[in-house]
Parts: structure tokens; C-alpha cells; sequence
């Protein structure tokens, strides 16, 4: 398995990024998708889920209506629309698949977002 994001950078309070995640090593098309971030200091947090099909997602209160979770399963990859972008969205976010038969989570290298004026 192996999750590549990219995408992240420096942006404005207000401003917007897309990060996208290639996945490889499994069947990208039937398993669900998350995106995750870790501030400095901070544990990992969950942001958003997409299913198979990108027929259902879910947000963190947090990037409810600023951020969206989108998949093209033709190019095995997962974005993230992110706008209205606040300092406090500051972080390094991960792409994660869990694997429910071995009950083990794998992880990308993180994408560093920085919002700061």
C-alpha cells in the first residue's frame, strides 16, 4: 500500500488549496477514504470520509462547509477542496486508508498546509 499526497504550501487567511492523494497497492475503488491533520504539538485529527463510490461523506465540525472530499477512482486518487482557509486549519494532513481485514490504518508522508498572512 502506498498513499502519496501533495498539494499543500503556504496560503492567506481566506485563500484556498486542493490536495490530492494517489493511492496504490489496494482496491482503492471499493474502500472508503480519510483525510486527516495534525497541528504542531497536537494529536491527529479526522477531517473528512468519503465512501466507494463518493456517494456519502463526512466532515469534522471544524471544516463542515469550507472543505469537500471528492474521489476519481479511474486515477485511484482523493482530493481535498479546502477554502475559507484559517490559520487554525495549519497543519501537515495525511491520506488514510484503514484496512478492515487486518485491522490496520496506512498512512501518506503528510502534505504541510500553512495559513498565515
Amino acid at each position: 500500500v502506498q498513499l502519496v499526497e501533495s498539494g499543500g504550501g503556504l496560503v492567506q487567511p481566506g485563500g484556498s488549496l486542493r490536495l490530492s492523494c494517489l493511492a496504490s497497492g489496494f482496491a482503492f475503488a471499493r474502500n472508503d477514504m480519510r483525510w486527516y491533520r495534525q497541528g504542531s504539538g497536537k494529536g491527529r485529527d479526522w477531517v473528512a470520509v468519503i465512501t466507494p463510490a463518493g456517494g456519502a461523506t463526512d466532515y469534522a465540525g471544524s471544516v463542515k462547509g469550507r472543505f469537500t472530499i471528492s474521489r476519481d477512482n479511474a486515477k485511484n486518487t482523493v482530493y481535498l477542496q479546502m477554502n475559507s482557509l484559517t490559520p487554525e486549519d495549519t497543519g501537515v494532513y495525511y491520506c488514510n486508508y484503514f484496512d478492515w481485514r487486518s485491522r490496520r490504518d496506512y498512512w501518506g508522508q503528510g502534505t504541510q498546509v500553512t495559513v498565515s498572512s
